[in-house]
């Protein structure tokens, strides 16, 4: 690419950050680091009656937590400041002026009643209204009315509009990056709202052309919503005669519900119990949403798992840091349909990014939970252990504090089920029997799992039977990890006290 790669992530501060928008960020990030370009981060906060306060700030917390470094923003700075939409206003009325010196923009002095009116007048005769070629020139516009009146109208503070003058019947061509070639005939379009003087602010269809072009930005990567904008915008960078600098497009396919209809949404979330925010989010209003964060995910299986919902590397690798993403990542490799959101398999990969984790780091994970949860003061040493015996067994580090309880607290009552299955007569008698075995050790360690395996032959016991009416005893269920390393990790006073509660309980 003769080019500087140079690409924007611009959300707009309306609430917390789904994870469609954090996708969009990460994709706009690896295409970045691939080609050793930037990645700027972008305020879109030109819509001031859908701000709400925080989200700004929660945007860019919840990027750092993805590892997705920002090179020119808000906090970073940058050649091209401010990133802040609301405070580059007073760029944007210029350029619209300029479309209407050029004759591709005109002001509409049209009120919201009398559009209103003209849409039922549509209604009723079973038509539906399009502010375009067939109607601009019959308003209150500038193409109707004369330029001492429209600067007549302006200057005594009537309200307008800067709209977009959509040429008729022409065939917009396209190209998108993922999509292909696309064409679009322009009469099928509307002439889109550029400026309003009622607030002084550009829409996003002019703003985002005019930062993108001030900022250099030379690839657009966003969701697929905005591919029907994508006509208007080709037309605009036209209009200013910046089609040689025009950046390149790529539109990414949406994230679909786990049951494969409709796009992602936090009602889904709600209805299901997942998360679909990357944090916690609390709302002016008092509401929260779950977030990745909280739920125990570590950000790099968060990450590794949205990577591959819409891009395939074409091989079976499933397990990528974000090295290894940023190597394999391109825009031709993501799918044009939309990916199904898996909560089961968002949880697969928190597993597999635990099981990677070695047991010091883990054990610092769980000490301060069990101290939470449990009430439960452990060494390092004695978590390491913990963490060493369980975690191919847990999904989150939460997980191994819930499933590491009895290896701290004996059990109060016994399952009901396992009891009924292996708590008979003939299997207490034998318990007794490995009881009196036990007590006879020194102390217990796993090597005393092969001297018990050694005695149930000689005395042709059932190892099955005996073991989990052990393992009912120390435990109080007749599932787990090794019973004798359990043992070792409580020690032979404890393994044996357990033992003598659960025959005189049960």
């Amino acid at each position: 690419m003769n080019r500087r790669v140079r690409v924007r992530f611009a959300p707009s501060p309306t609430g917390a950050l789904h994870i469609g928008g954090v996708r969009t960020a990460l994709y706009n990030y690896l295409f970045a680091r691939h080609h050793g370009g930037d990645f700027i981060l972008r305020i879109e906060d030109t819509d001031s009656q859908r701000f709400v306060p925080g989200a700004e700030a929660y945007i860019m917390e919840g990027l750092k937590w993805c590892g997705i470094k920002i090179d020119e923003g808000i906090e970073e700075g940058g050649p091209h400041a401010p990133y802040r939409q609301s405070e580059r206003k007073e760029i944007y009325l210029k350029y619209a002026q300029d479309l209407v010196a050029s004759g591709n923009a005109y002001y509409a002095f049209d009120s919201a009643e009398s559009l209103d009116a003209l849409r039922k007048e549509y209604e009723q005769r079973g038509e539906t209204f399009a502010y375009n070629f067939s109607v601009r020139t019959k308003l209150q516009t500038s193409l109707n009315l004369s330029a001492d009146e429209v600067k007549s109208r302006i200057e005594r503070g009537d309200v307008w509009v800067i709209r977009f003058m959509m040429p008729e019947n022409r065939n917009v061509e396209m190209d998108d990056i993922i999509r292909g070639h696309i064409t679009i005939n322009s009469s099928t379009l509307d002439d889109k709202v550029l400026y309003k003087s009622a607030d002084q602010l550009p829409t996003y269809h002019l703003a985002n052309i005019v930062d993108d072009h001030l900022m250099e930005i030379s690839h657009v990567i966003r969701g697929e919503e905005w591919l029907p904008s994508l006509p208007l915008h080709y037309l605009l960078y036209e209009a200013f005669g910046w089609k040689d600098s025009q950046p390149q497009f790529a539109h990414l396919p949406l994230l679909l519900k786990p049951q494969g209809q409709g796009k992602l949404s936090k009602r889904d979330g709600d209805k299901f119990g997942f998360p679909v925010f990357p944090l916690l989010w609390k709302a002016p209003t008092g509401e929260t949403a779950m977030g990745y964060r909280e739920e125990g995910y570590y950000p790099e299986a968060f990450i590794n798992m949205l990577a591959l919902l819409g891009w395939n590397p074409g091989t079976e690798q499933e397990i990528f840091s974000m090295d290894e993403l940023i190597d394999a990542f391109s825009l031709e490799k993501v799918s044009k349909s939309g990916a199904r959101f898996s909560h089961d398999k968002a949880k697969w990969f928190n597993a597999q990014y635990l099981r990677r984790q070695n047991d010091s780091d883990l054990a610092l994970q769980i000490i301060p939970i069990l101290k939470e949860q449990l009430g439960i003061d452990v060494s390092v040493e004695r978590a390491e252990k913990v963490a060493a015996l369980l975690k191919e067994r847990a999904t989150f580090p939460k997980d191994l504090v819930e499933l590491s309880r009895y290896m701290f607290i004996a059990p109060a009552e016994y399952d009901e089920k396992s009891v009924n299955k292996f708590w008979k007569p003939e299997n207490v008698e034998k318990l007794k029997e490995l009881r009196d075995l036990l007590s006879s050790q020194k102390d217990i360690t796993t090597a005393t799992e092969t001297m018990v395996h050694e005695w149930v032959q000689q005395k042709e016991y059932s190892m099955g039977q005996l073991m989990n009416t052990l393992r009912i005893s120390i435990l109080g269920i007749s599932q787990g990890p090794s019973i004798f390393a359990i043992a070792e990790f409580i020690g032979k006073e404890e393994t044996l006290r357990r033992i003598d509660t659960a025959i005189a309980k049960l």
